[in-house]
């Protein structure tokens, strides 16, 4: 066998190779692309006949260039930068660092700590494009965030009558009105009419009439003024801040529509859509951070482990203590809270859970963690037996009259 490390960059990739004594065989640079992957071919093919054979180790589980050392036949080991940072100090104190030498510490960690780690995850296509999409949906959704608080500062600076009138900044209503007036002077000469017909090309349908009164009145409202030109420059910001939440707002709904199509046509979607909490747009996260290679989590503890949702424990002599994990997916953990609160309301064994935790002086995030994290426990054993969820079965158990669904 050989072992290869594997240190990337967006242009290159230092390779190192050594044998099972850990003795160098080559190192080299190689160009990222076709010609990159063509001489690492090569490289490998003087040294090994076997594919399976070749040991790699690379700081990555995605991309081009992985899923063609994967399509080689080789054993590609995703390991975690903090563990290869971890790593490196074992055997160089100085603090010095360079990419050969990373090459060398990953080649030199599959070879002797490989069984501490997993080999990238043999997900299906479709596993690897719902988790494409619903990575690309949530990015849109935290960009949409972003701009839409940068837009409420600026309000807060020149328009606080907007703020009155709208809750929400990347809704259509408050989208539609500050297109049309982004100045306070504007926004208190709209009429009625102006303001329904505002409302109606937001794409707004019912009560316009009250909706309508209610923005006139927040607009009109007596508030605290800037200067003209300073208005008048806020102004343009927020224009310009409308278009852009406008067309994010397009790209959310279109990844949304995009990302239910692929979950519903995956073989595991009913499965996942069967647990309480879990729709198209939450299910699809979790299936596509959780993947679906049948082989990736040996046990149900793996899989919380990874979802972050288990506890930690660290113990030395006399002193012990339970914390929460931070170190972990955070998409998946952020999903797996959302995936929670909404059981809550769904599943009279989850909103008991949840009650029970908390009457033990738990607070809000912490009974939802314990609530995931037995969420999670449950939705591997459904995988694992490729049977639906059942109430009765996941909560009865508990010895619990389980109350009425709301």
């Amino acid at each position: 066998m050989i072992f290869l490390g594997d240190d990337w960059a967006e242009a290159h990739h230092d390779v190192h190779v050594m044998d099972e004594a850990g003795q160098k065989l080559a190192s080299r640079r190689l160009p990222e692309g076709l010609e990159g992957i063509r001489r690492f071919h090569e490289l490998v093919s003087d040294l090994v006949e076997n594919p399976n054979g070749v040991v790699v180790g690379i700081e990555t589980d995605r991309g081009l260039w992985v899923h063609a050392l994967a399509a080689a036949g080789y054993q590609v080991f995703a390991i975690n930068p903090l563990a290869v940072a971890r790593y490196r100090e074992r055997h160089n104190v100085g603090g010095t660092k360079s990419d050969p030498g990373d090459a060398k510490v990953l080649a030199d960690l599959v070879r002797t700590d490989r069984h501490n780690h997993r080999p990238i995850a043999a997900d299906s296509p479709e596993a690897k494009a719902i988790k494409v999409l619903a990575r690309g949906h949530q990015n849109l959704i935290w960009a949409r965030n972003r701009h839409t608080n940068q837009l409420r500062n600026a309000l807060r600076e020149y328009y606080p009558g907007a703020l009155d009138a709208f809750s929400d900044l990347a809704d259509r209503d408050a989208l539609a009105v500050l297109g049309q007036a982004p100045t306070p002077d504007a926004g208190a000469a709209l009429s009625l009419n102006q303001l329904r017909s505002a409302l109606r090309r937001g794409g707004r349908q019912r009560n316009l009439d009250r909706r309508s009164a209610e923005i006139q009145g927040a607009l009109r409202a007596e508030h605290l003024t800037a200067s003209p030109a300073l208005a008048a420059a806020f102004a343009a910001t927020t224009k310009a801040a409308v278009g852009i939440i406008g067309e994010l707002n397009r790209g959310i709904a279109g990844l949304e529509a995009g990302l239910a199509e692929h979950f519903e046509q995956h073989p595991d979607a009913d499965i996942y859509l069967s647990v309480p909490g879990l729709g198209d747009v939450l299910g699809a996260r979790v299936l596509g951070e959780f993947g679906d290679a049948p082989d990736r989590y040996a046990s149900a503890k793996s899989r919380k482990n990874y979802a972050g949702t288990s506890p930690r424990t660290v113990a030395s002599g006399k002193k012990r203590a339970v914390l929460a994990r931070y170190v972990r997916n955070r998409r998946l953990y952020d999903a797996t809270d959302q995936w929670a609160f909404c059981s809550i309301n769904t599943s009279p064994g989850c909103r008991a859970f949840y009650a029970q935790h908390r009457a033990a002086g738990d607070l809000h995030h912490q009974a939802l963690r314990a609530l995931g994290n037995r969420l999670v426990r449950i939705l591997h054993g459904c995988l694992d037996s490729r049977c639906l969820y059942d109430e009765t079965k996941a909560w009865g158990h508990r010895g619990e009259k389980l109350p009425a669904a709301a």
